[in-house]
């Protein structure tokens, strides 16, 4: 055999995006050996066992010469089995098994079983967008997986469930159907679909109506929120109930929220973008990097990141490691999560709206109607500072949640969930219009110098009210700009396009009512 080199192109996925690798496949008379370089990772390594193993499954002789498959640029990372297909075709490509001219305009993402058979890989989202900006005609993906592919439109998606197929697919003979091992069919568990709706419905909650209040605002304005009340109360249902009242996903959060399934290898039939608020509650126990994402070998995106678009839900908040709580800093303020690694720096999106829910204190009485706290002033104060002061400074709602009465049971309730969305829609739509030139969309962006401008609406009432609240040092500057943007969300849920002295008092019990306990 004479030396000879074919190219095929396959996607490394970097972060949330995808970059063409070319798979460049040389042969030459020499030693038998089959060499993988190009800054391949141990699962990219294992692929030259798969793809052997695969060919020869399938009747085709083993390449007896000098094999070298380099993955260019060397410089990225290359992690995961999605090589496998590009590895294969550039071998049978070399053997004169199919035709060539194809090979060019084509990517190839999927692992390769050792019966040949096409497996499905993480990313296979991000990877037809690239394959799509880089102006590629076709894609060939897992045919378990494309649904997901053809969620992007503008390029041609070939699905496969068998190398046998691509081998026809690329002018090549038909492989024997004896040689082709039986595939093994997968049980498509329901919990493999990112979840699109949220069937649990406010009216569920009873006797708190100040919390949905506070509940509905946070959803209006996407403001961050704090409850803290005895166990028992009610919190987590509030909780588990935002993402139900948030408005359906913008076209451009939805791709990059199904973008981020894929990536972490949540989408195995997809049927459309994900379309609604995806809701993540870590447990207590949550690492650093289960948080924030990272890890070794391909990076994954965190809890963070997989609740961008949506709501991050931290159930008995003061249980997290302090430097894990202390780490959602960057993400509240920036929308994003910078990871920092020796070989990649990795940029995950991160815009979410974040719940935090606490007992009071060690026994989870302190607040408690019905029974006794035995917990020391001091044992309540250092419980509660495992919440450190600049996160909380970032909370513009902290309520108290304790448990209802009988006749607070008896109440009726003051949202469902429908018509919270409703008032919610409105509210932000009031917003997004008052904001739009400014590019803001929810109140929870708005910057300090715009809280004292015209558009703000406030009355003579209102300043005066600050002014004293400053003056009496009750508030530090920023705890007054927090109130106001929570004013002005309380303000737009009424309809109203000016912020009142009750607008403003409202935003002051949401802002201070934890402390007052």
């Amino acid at each position: 055999m004479h030396t000879s080199i074919v190219r095929t192109h396959a996607v490394a996925i970097v972060g949330m995006e995808g970059r063409i690798i070319d798979v460049e496949t040389h042969v030459a008379p020499g030693l038998v050996a089959f060499n993988l370089v190009g800054l391949p990772d141990a699962g990219v390594k294992e692929s030259k066992e798969r793809v052997r193993a695969a060919l020869q499954t399938c009747g085709i002789k083993w390449v007896e010469h000098r094999v070298t498959v380099n993955l260019s640029p060397a410089a990225i990372p290359k992690m995961g089995s999605g090589f496998d297909l590009a590895i294969a075709m550039g071998i049978l490509a070399l053997k004169n098994l199919i035709k060539t001219p194809r090979l060019e305009s084509t990517v190839f993402v999927g692992e390769l079983g050792l019966d040949g058979s096409v497996q499905p890989v993480r990313g296979v989202l991000p990877a037809v967008l690239e394959a799509r900006r880089q102006g590629f005609i076709n894609i060939v993906v897992p045919a378990q997986q494309a649904k997901e592919a053809q969620l992007v439109p503008g390029i041609n998606v070939v699905p496969v469930e068998h190398l046998g197929q691509l081998v026809v697919a690329f002018g090549g003979k038909p492989l024997q159907q004896s040689i082709m091992l039986k595939r093994r069919v997968e049980v498509e568990s329901p919990e493999s679909e990112p979840v699109l709706n949220h069937p649990k419905d406010l009216s569920d909650v009873k006797g708190q109506n100040f919390a949905v209040e506070a509940m509905v605002t946070a959803a209006a304005g996407g403001h961050h929120l704090l409850l803290v009340g005895e166990p028992g109360s009610g919190k987590t249902m509030l909780a588990q109930r935002l993402p139900g009242i948030l408005p359906p996903l913008e076209a451009e959060t939805a791709l990059e929220v199904t973008a981020i399934q894929s990536v972490a290898g949540r989408i195995r039939n997809a049927t459309g973008l994900v379309a609604y608020p995806p809701l993540e509650a870590p447990h207590h126990s949550a690492s650093m990097v289960a948080m924030v994402g990272g890890g070794t070998g391909l990076p994954q995106p965190g809890a963070v990141s997989l609740a961008h678009g949506g709501v991050l839900f931290l159930d008995e908040a003061t249980e997290f490691a302090p430097k894990v709580l202390d780490a959602l800093r960057q993400p509240l303020e920036q929308g994003e999560i910078h990871i920092h690694r020796a070989k990649a720096q990795l940029t995950f999106p991160a815009r979410f709206q974040l719940i935090l829910a606490t007992n009071p204190c060690p026994c989870g009485y302190a607040i408690s109607r019905k029974h006794q706290c035995n917990c020391s002033s001091l044992q309540r104060r250092r419980y509660l500072n495992r919440l450190s002061g600049p996160l909380l400074d970032r909370l513009d709602i902290q309520i108290p949640v304790v448990a209802p009465t009988v006749r607070e049971l008896d109440e009726p309730t003051a949202y469902t969930s429908e018509t919270a969305l409703q008032k919610v829609k409105l509210a932000r739509e009031l917003a997004c219009e008052r904001w739009k030139n400014l590019g803001i969309y929810t109140n929870a962006q708005l910057p300090s110098q715009v809280l004292r401008s015209a558009e703000m609406g406030l009355e003579p009432e209102v300043s005066d009210l600050v002014r004293t609240a400053l003056s009496k040092a009750t508030m530090s500057l920023r705890g007054v700009d927090r109130a106001l943007r929570v004013a002005r969300t309380i303000a737009d849920l009424r309809g109203s396009e000016s912020v009142g002295a009750q607008d403003f008092g409202k935003a002051l019990q949401y802002r201070t009512g934890v402390k007052n306990v």
